[in-house]
């Protein structure tokens, strides 16, 4: 079994609506659009967008054959983004069965900052 860890004071994990209309670019066509992201910020790591599977286009993702494991999080499967432009391999992430303290993520996807724009409006 992998190892479950919970966010503390050591490592610290919060999740909270985003405030403003998230758009996500790849190739430059929008990909994914959404007012009901969720803003998870982790440890000293930048905050990531998790934005609801039902407001990304999902003929513009693949799943591919990639998993990881986070102790804190779970095991997140990926897509790869099809653009104009080529392939972006594994370029979005999500954890369909997260751990119970990320609850929330699950059913949202997060993105990738290489090849793909995310801004977040007022």
């Amino acid at each position: 079994m992998s190892e479950i860890l919970v966010p503390g004071p050591d490592h610290p994990i919060t999740i909270d609506p985003t405030d403003g209309h998230v758009v996500v670019r790849a190739g430059g066509v929008v990909i994914a659009e959404s007012d009901r992201a969720l803003t998870l910020a982790e440890a000293g790591y930048p905050p990531v967008q998790y934005v609801p599977q039902d407001d990304v286009d999902a003929g513009a993702l693949r799943p591919t054959d990639t998993s990881t494991h986070c102790p804190y999080k779970g095991d997140a499967s990926y897509w790869t983004v099809s653009t104009g432009q080529g392939d972006l391999v594994d370029a979005v992430w999500g954890y369909p069965h997260p751990h119970e303290a990320v609850a929330p993520i699950a059913g949202h996807v997060a993105f990738a900052h290489d090849g793909v724009e995310v801004t977040v409006g007022g």
